[in-house]
C-alpha cells in the first residue's frame, strides 16, 4: 500500500509504506514522528527528509562521510539501549543540513546525526570529540594549495 503525500515542496509525492521512517522519539525542534527521505536525483550527495503528517516540513540531509573523511559516531550504552542500535555502523548515518547565502555558508551538525534502521530513525547526541552543531560543509581550500592542484 501507498501513502500519498501533498507536497509544498515536491508536488503530489505517492510514498511505498516501507519507505516510511518512524521516529519514536522525534526530532529536535521538529514536528511529528513519520519522515521519508527524497532524493531529487539518485547520484545527487542531499536528501531531503520530508513529514508525511506536514506537507510544508522538508529538511535537507546527507551522509556525512561525503565530506567530512574523518567522522565518527559515539553513544553512551545507555543511548544504545534506548534506541536498540547496538553499533552506529548497522545504521544509515544523516546529518542534517542548514543552507546558506553561499556556499561557504552551508553548515552540518554533526553533533546531533541522525540514525535509520528497521524504519526507525533517531535523532542522537554525538559523544565523539569535536563534533560541532554548525561544521561548515565546504571548506575553501586555501589558495597555495588550489595553484598546485590545478
Amino acid at each position: 500500500m501507498a501513502t500519498t503525500i501533498e507536497s509544498t515542496r515536491f508536488g503530489s509525492l505517492e510514498i511505498a509504506d516501507d519507505a516510511v521512517i518512524e521516529f519514536p522519539n522525534g526530532l529536535i525542534g521538529l514536528g511529528g514522528s513519520r519522515y521519508v527521505l527524497i532524493a531529487r536525483e539518485e547520484s545527487a550527495p542531499f536528501l531531503w527528509l520530508h513529514s508525511v503528517d506536514d506537507p510544508s516540513l522538508a529538511i535537507p540531509v546527507t551522509s556525512p562521510w561525503q565530506f567530512f573523511a574523518s567522522f565518527e559516531v559515539e553513544i553512551s550504552d545507555s543511548e544504545a539501549q534506548r534506541i536498540g542500535i547496538a553499533d552506529p555502523s548497522e545504521a544509515e548515518v544523516l546529518v542534517t543540513v542548514r543552507a546558506g547565502e553561499s556556499i561557504e555558508d552551508f553548515r552540518a551538525n554533526l553533533r546531533a546525526p541522525i540514525l535509520i534502521s528497521g524504519g526507525r530513525g533517531h535523532q542522537v547526541i554525538n559523544e565523539a570529540k569535536d563534533t560541532s552543531v554548525r561544521a561548515p560543509l565546504f571548506a575553501e581550500v586555501p589558495a597555495p594549495e588550489a595553484e598546485a592542484v590545478a
